[in-house]
Order: C-alpha cells, then sequence, then structure tokens
C-alpha cells in the first residue's frame, strides 16, 4: 500500500459522508468534502507519477473512486432536485456501457485499452466542476440556471468521450480479430 493507493481509498471513503452530508443539506460540509476528494485526486496522479509509484492497483482503484464519488454525487442531487434526472440517465447510462464494453472484452478475452483518454479526463473534470459548483449554488440558495452553460458543456463533452470510449474499443476488438 503506497501513499497514492492510500489516497484513493480515502476518496473512495469520502464517498458516503459526502452523500450523508447532501442528504441533510449540509452544503457546506458537503463542498468541504468534495473539495478535499477532488484534492486527493490530483494528488494521488500527481504523488504516482513523480514518485514512480503506480501500481495495477491504483490503475482500477483510481477510476473507480472517481466513478464512485461523481455517480453518488449525481444521484443525489437528482434526488434533492437540483440536477436534471436526464443528466444522471445519460452519466450512468455512459458508464454501465462502458463497463460492459470493458467486461465483455475481459470475458472474451480480447485485448482492451482502459487508459483514459484526454476526453475522459475533461469529461471527468466537467463533471466534477458541475458538482462543486451545483453544491456551491445550493448552499447559497443561488439560482442553479446559472449554470445551464456549463451543465451543456459537461453534456455533451460525456457524450463524445463516451462515443470515443466505445469507438477505441471497438477498433481494438477488431484489430484483435483480424
Amino acid at each position: 500500500m503506497n501513499v497514492p493507493n492510500s489516497l484513493t481509498i480515502l476518496r473512495i471513503l469520502l464517498v458516503p459522508v459526502f452523500v450523508g452530508l447532501l442528504i441533510y443539506q449540509r452544503y457546506d460540509a458537503s463542498l468541504a468534502v468534495l473539495l478535499i476528494a477532488g484534492l486527493t485526486d490530483s494528488l494521488d496522479g500527481t504523488i504516482a507519477r513523480v514518485a514512480n509509484q503506480r501500481t495495477r492497483l491504483g490503475a482500477y482503484l483510481d477510476p473507480l473512486a472517481d466513478k464512485l464519488l461523481l455517480t453518488s454525487g449525481f444521484v443525489t442531487l437528482s434526488v434533492l432536485h437540483l440536477v436534471p434526472l436526464w443528466v444522471v440517465i445519460l452519466i450512468v447510462s455512459r458508464d454501465t456501457i462502458l463497463l460492459t464494453g470493458t467486461l465483455l472484452a475481459r470475458i472474451t478475452e480480447s485485448r482492451v485499452d482502459i487508459s483514459p483518454t484526454v476526453l475522459g479526463k475533461g469529461t471527468t473534470l466537467f463533471q466534477l466542476l458541475y458538482l462543486i459548483l451545483v453544491v456551491a449554488l445550493a448552499s447559497r440558495s443561488m439560482d442553479l440556471r446559472l449554470l445551464q452553460p456549463l451543465l451543456y458543456s459537461m453534456v455533451a463533452l460525456t457524450l463524445l468521450s463516451g462515443f470515443h470510449y466505445v469507438y477505441r474499443g471497438y477498433l481494438q476488438v477488431s484489430a484483435d480479430e483480424a
């Protein structure tokens, strides 16, 4: 167990704290937890690269931690009517499709590259930024319609990265079959 993996596990452990605070509408505290989780995400990757502490476990845990935090946040905020349900359906569907494709590739012993792309990282960044701003505006009882340009940009990036990952996987599986 190294420092980057410990930070990733901390991020996973922060998920139920974040969700609980949201449910009880403790928006300032939930925002602080979300920011700490975002900081651990930045730190674990930086430390892993700089200290050459990349591990196979970390390669799986880091995106899992991101997905747990983001999905839990979006679902909870949707239940609280702060994020449109259709956005949650889109995000969860994209992630489910990608996970299913990855599992099918593993089961069929197809070679599949699960490394994140620039579009994937951008999507994660926009989703996290949107979550942070929704919680921040909710804590100040501000109009969430202010975030609509960011919302539509995040949705477009989510769709684009999803299609890109599916296309990349299709090319890899096709190359393996040829």
